[in-house]
């Protein structure tokens, strides 16, 4: 077995895609519209569906914004250079919602971003 998609639903697809590609480096692998059931998939990620887990975007044409509830963690991401990175995210209009810093009773250094639809990414900094 192994671990292939996280799935979010999101308001706003074309927003989400962008701030996944441009925001956070991601590539659009695939998408696909269902008219009959007036959705759309797009998968995103680091590596091909082949190779890693990859993050489904799930855009129901007819709702614009959820209630993200308090079940909801977040999704983790490694980076080479925590700093550089969340001063990029910056940069492209992103939003740094933690600065980088080690994480409460540990050495980890973390930092969380938001996307559009304010759901949270945690950036952990490469041992």
């Amino acid at each position: 077995m192994r671990l292939l998609h996280t799935m979010l639903r999101v308001g706003n697809l074309e927003l989400s895609i962008q701030f996944y590609t441009e925001v956070l480096g991601m590539r659009l692998l695939r998408s696909k519209d269902f008219p009959e059931g007036r959705f759309t998939l797009a998968f995103l990620g680091y590596e091909d569906e082949a190779n890693g887990t990859v993050l489904e975007l799930t855009h129901n044409w007819d709702t614009a914004q959820y209630d993200l509830g308090n079940a909801y963690g977040h999704i983790a991401i490694e980076i080479d250079d925590i700093f550089a990175c969340c001063n990029e995210v910056r940069q492209k209009g992103g939003k740094v919602v933690r600065e980088p810093g080690p994480m409460k009773h540990g050495t980890t250094i973390i930092a969380f971003v938001e996307d559009p639809d304010g759901y949270k990414i945690e950036f952990i900094q490469k041992s």
